[in-house]
Parts: C-alpha cells; sequence; structure tokens
C-alpha cells in the first residue's frame, strides 16, 4: 500500500511540475493560479483522494492552519515592505493612511452592522466578523500589487501598503470581538484596550520594526568588510529580519505582522547596495508563492459542500455587500479630495478609485484571524457561522478577483499609458 505521506509528495511535485510548466498560459488567461491552488485542494480533499485533512474524527485543527497562516503572513508583509522604495513623507503616503485609517474602520463597521441587523449576531459576535473579513490579503493580491521595488504605480503602491499595514490593523478590532464576545459590560475592558490592544501594541511594533532590522543590517554590514558571507546564504538574511523582528515584537505584546511590515521598509533603505535588499526581495517573493500554494490547497481541503450550502444565504449577503457596495463606497468616501501623487492640483482619477473599491481581496489574512479567534475561545454555533461565512468569502474572492485581475489590470495599464503620453507628468516627487 502506497504511504500517504508519498503520495503527498508525488501530488505536490506534480503540481508544481504543471503549474510552472504552464505558467506561460495560465498568465494569458482570466485566471488566478490561486484558483488553480483551490480547485487542486478540493480534489486533494474529502471530496476527492482524501490526502489533505484538517480534520480528524471532526476535530478541525485550528493551531496549525493559525500556525501556517502566520508564517504565510508575516513573510508576505516584509515582501509588501520590501517592494515600496516611496518616500516616508506624508504626501506619498496619504493613500495609505486614508486606506487604513477610514476605509478599514468603515468595512469593520459596516460588516458588523450587518451581522448584527441580519445575521442574527451580538455586537461582539458582529465585530469579530468584520475584524476578520476587513482586511485586504497581501498573499493573493500579488498581481495587483507593485511589481517590484521600482514600480511606482499608485493603484499599485494603495493595494500594497494597505496589504502590508491592514493584517496588522485589524488586530485591535479582534481584540475587540473576543473581549466583548468573554464581557458584555464593555467597561470592564475597554481602557485597557484602548491602552494595551490599541495604543502599545500598534507603538511597539513600529518601534520594534525599526529597531531590530536596523541592528541587524548594521551587524551584517560591520562583519561584510571583515569577512564576506556565502553569496547564497545572503538572501536567507531576510528569513532572519522576519523572525527575529516578529518573535521579539510578540516578546513585548506588539503586533508582530506590523513590526515586519516596517522592517521590510527599514531594511530597504538601510543598504547602500541597491542590489541586497533587492537580491532579499527575489528570494522572499519565491518562498512566498511556495507558502500560498500550500495554504490555499489547505483551504480547498477545508471545504465541505453541507456547511457550506447552510450557510450560503448569509455567505451571499456578506459577499454581496462587501465587494459591491462596502468596500467601494468606502474607498470613494476614503478618498474625497485625494490627490495623486504625482500633481498637487488633480484629484485622484475615478478610474483608480474605483479599481481600488474592487481589488479588496480577501485570503489568507482572515484566515490567520479566524483560525487565531478559534484559538482564543470563538466555538459553537456561532464559530461555525463565522468559519463558513469566511470561507464562502475567501473562496469567492478567489475566483472572482482571480478572474478579472488580468484583464481589469491590463486595460488599467493600457489607459495609464495613453494618459501618460497624452499629458506627461511635470512634476516627480520620487526624484
Amino acid at each position: 500500500m502506497v504511504d500517504i505521506y508519498i503520495l503527498n509528495l508525488f501530488v505536490i511535485g506534480l503540481l508544481l511540475l504543471v503549474v510552472i510548466l504552464g505558467s506561460g498560459w495560465i498568465t494569458r488567461l482570466p485566471l488566478s493560479f490561486a484558483l488553480i491552488y483551490l480547485v487542486v485542494g478540493i480534489f486533494l480533499g474529502p471530496y476527492g483522494l482524501g490526502l489533505i485533512q484538517l480534520r480528524r474524527d471532526d476535530v478541525f485543527n485550528a493551531e496549525l492552519l493559525e500556525r501556517i497562516t502566520e508564517f504565510v503572513v508575516i513573510i508576505s508583509v516584509f515582501s509588501c515592505g520590501l517592494k515600496i522604495v516611496h518616500p516616508l513623507r506624508l504626501g506619498v503616503w496619504n493613500i495609505t493612511l486614508r486606506l487604513i485609517g477610514f476605509l478599514m474602520p468603515i468595512s469593520i463597521f459596516a460588516l458588523a452592522i450587518v451581522g448584527k441587523l441580519f445575521l442574527g449576531m451580538n455586537w461582539g459576535e458582529a465585530i469579530l466578523l468584520g475584524a476578520i473579513l476587513a482586511p485586504t490579503d497581501p498573499v493573493l493580491a500579488s498581481e495587483v500589487q507593485l511589481t517590484d521595488a521600482n514600480d511606482q504605480d499608485e493603484l499599485r503602491f494603495g493595494l500594497t501598503s494597505e496589504g502590508g499595514l491592514n493584517d496588522a490593523l485589524a488586530f485591535p478590532f479582534v481584540y475587540f470581538g473576543l473581549y466583548a464576545l468573554k464581557d458584555n459590560n464593555w467597561g470592564n475592558w475597554f481602557k485597557d484596550w484602548i491602552l494595551v490592544d490599541l495604543i502599545w501594541a500598534i507603538a511597539a511594533g513600529i518601534i520594534m520594526g525599526i529597531i531590530v532590522p536596523k541592528a541587524i543590517v548594521w551587524i551584517d554590514q560591520k562583519i561584510q568588510k571583515r569577512r564576506s558571507a556565502d553569496e547564497l546564504m545572503e538572501d536567507f538574511l531576510a528569513i532572519s529580519v522576519i523572525l527575529l523582528t516578529y518573535s521579539l515584537t510578540e516578546f513585548v505584546n506588539g503586533y508582530g505582522f506590523l513590526a515586519v511590515f516596517v522592517a521590510g521598509l527599514v531594511v530597504q533603505r538601510s543598504y547602500r547596495n541597491p542590489e541586497k535588499p533587492l537580491g532579499q526581495l527575489k528570494f522572499i517573493e519565491r518562498l512566498e508563492k511556495l507558502m500560498e500554494i500550500g495554504t490555499i490547497l489547505l483551504l480547498g481541503s477545508i471545504l465541505l459542500f453541507k456547511p457550506i450550502f447552510t450557510n450560503a444565504a448569509q455567505s451571499l449577503l456578506v459577499i454581496i455587500l462587501l465587494f459591491l457596495v462596502i468596500r467601494p463606497i468606502g474607498v470613494w468616501i476614503s478618498t474625497i479630495g485625494e490627490h495623486p501623487m504625482h500633481s498637487r492640483r488633480q484629484n485622484l482619477h475615478p478610474r483608480t478609485r474605483w479599481l481600488l473599491g474592487w481589488f479588496g481581496i480577501r485570503g489568507v489574512g482572515s484566515l490567520y484571524y479566524l483560525a487565531y479567534a478559534f484559538g482564543k475561545g470563538l466555538e459553537g454555533e456561532t464559530a461555525e457561522q463565522i468559519a463558513w461565512i469566511t470561507y464562502t468569502t475567501i473562496v469567492v474572492s478567489v475566483i472572482v478577483h482571480g478572474i478579472s485581475a488580468t484583464p481589469l489590470m491590463n486595460w488599467y495599464e493600457h489607459k495609464i499609458s495613453k494618459h501618460r503620453k497624452a499629458a506627461p507628468a511635470t512634476i516627480d516627487e520620487f526624484e
């Protein structure tokens, strides 16, 4: 009898071979690689070969899912930080501040209202649902994010910086929902939530995200002057930065996701040789792609038809409102009066604002927050309700955003190219 582990290795190897050899055709189709991984995951799950199982005797292994998605997210947010070379000035990052400071709270509380009024949840459960689904995904959104460190496109910058930050800054609201689930009297914990989970954890994340990578880069540069490290091993320095920054920040109760994103920004700016962070970025992107395959395969293996259909009406309501109403209107409100980076006299083009509204891709970040909530006491019927709404939302996002990403971005690039030829920018704030 064939060993299941060996069979898993064979299937994963075969999948990689097919995806790699067929990538030239796949990239021309209105499909995403994540959609292919999802289908394969379903085939490998309980409805297919049964090779991947996070459930044993109806017990769901939430801890395994939490740890896998946690690692994928920290790799991805660091990658987001490394890609961004934009100056750290308020005028440049204003679009990011608007998407995080206005759009994310709008999304969370709009979803919470949906949960309270239409899904029969109390406020704690509803806010937790909003916090789980509000963050956009830095892992699955690679097709609409910055392509490399030299990409200065406004739309891609907004989506990349938003994806890198909101996976961290949704955490206070996840804690808020978990506290409210355990204690309906908000007065018992609200002050501590403000001081610890909102102010301290964010501040600690930013400070540690600066200090730790600065120290590592300083040590690296000092040692390199005496004896150069092996060129092949140099790229692994990025893994060291990620793991040390994340763990040390968690030790002091800061937000590790936030610290790792900031670390990416710091590393990008700390080396005199621009090839160093570029090499790290290429290495991290390869690792990120590999982890994406594993995570989406797991998602596909989790899916069960019966609970999906049982919660289909509620899931469909959330999906329609989130994708077609809450996110687009939230972006439109958040970007009122926003200017392009190259001009202070024009408003952000409606095309860019609508695409920002459409590409609110949900994915691995939401899976992580859901698994984290399971580990912190989310259970019973409410847990099942929130879980299957989340799974279904991610699946629909993988499908509709995956199919639309390539044609919409091609259309956007065509329009941008024509606009630049017709009216070249007179102000280049990146110089």
